[in-house]
């Protein structure tokens, strides 16, 4: 009787990302990109900042990006617009 080998640790990893991965597909657009968020988020932890110090920063971004609102350095778009080009992206990605 030949000798059977056990899988390696590494090989067993990336069977477990390969199900993963093919699990993921099975979501809607929606599930997989709240999925993929939140993957994405856990590789970089928020660590050692406060909820103040999260708050501060997102306040100045706002009030950043209101002052490049106001003062015309950036050109809005509608929603659609922004939709249908976000869509466009994905479709080459995908390509």
């Amino acid at each position: 009787m030949a000798d059977v080998i056990p899988p390696s640790y590494t090989q067993d990893m990336a069977l477990k990302a390969d199900e993963v991965y093919q699990a993921g597909l099975e979501l809607d657009l929606d599930e997989r990109t709240v999925v993929a968020h939140r993957l994405l988020a856990s590789l970089h932890p928020a660590g050692d900042a406060s909820q103040s110090e999260i708050d501060d920063a997102w306040h100045d971004e706002i009030g950043s990006r209101v002052d490049e609102i106001l003062n015309g350095r950036v050109e809005l778009s509608t929603f659609e617009q922004t939709r249908a080009k976000a869509r466009m992206l994905l479709d080459d990605l995908r390509k």
